[in-house]
């Protein structure tokens, strides 16, 4: 990732919940992210099965209020941040058995800012005055993504 590419993700996390991170953090986000998407994907690969389709659709993608409510705060704040350029690049497309849709496609940059802007608050809420979150930080955040996504 560029030094600008960085510089803006370490002023996402500041703005979305006053955490300082830093080159090893984003590695472990980049990590999380596409983990993340992937198991939303497969997920979304079961229901378009079920309804006899060849491709994803957004609508199949199991997205939560919370992460919907994600998605849209994550928006607001990246029209000052202006990081989903990066997310374009970054996120993943894994192959799976079927094709992705026009707009499953067009979202999962969106999809990733909304998991982006909840595992900043998810450190937050486990830990308010957390200010550097450290391995042990990130591993419980983990651990609570995966409980429940």
């Amino acid at each position: 990732m560029s030094v600008m590419g960085i510089a803006q993700f370490e002023r996402f996390f500041r703005n979305a919940a006053s955490l300082d991170v830093d080159k090893e953090d984003l590695r472990r986000y980049n990590d999380f992210i596409n983990g993340k998407l992937y198991d939303l994907l497969l997920l979304a690969q079961v229901a378009a099965k079920a309804n006899l389709r060849l491709i994803i659709e957004r609508y199949d993608l199991p997205i939560t209020k919370g992460l919907q409510e994600s998605i849209r705060a994550f928006k607001k704040l990246d029209e000052v941040i202006e990081l989903q350029p990066i997310l374009d690049q970054i996120v993943a497309r894994p192959p799976l058995d079927l094709g992705y849709g026009v707009e499953t496609e067009a979202s999962l940059s969106q999809i990733a800012g909304g998991l982006s802007f909840a595992l900043a608050q998810t450190f937050k809420i486990v830990n308010p005055t957390l200010k550097n979150p450290r391995t042990e930080h990130w591993e419980q955040a983990f651990r609570i993504f995966d409980r429940l996504l």
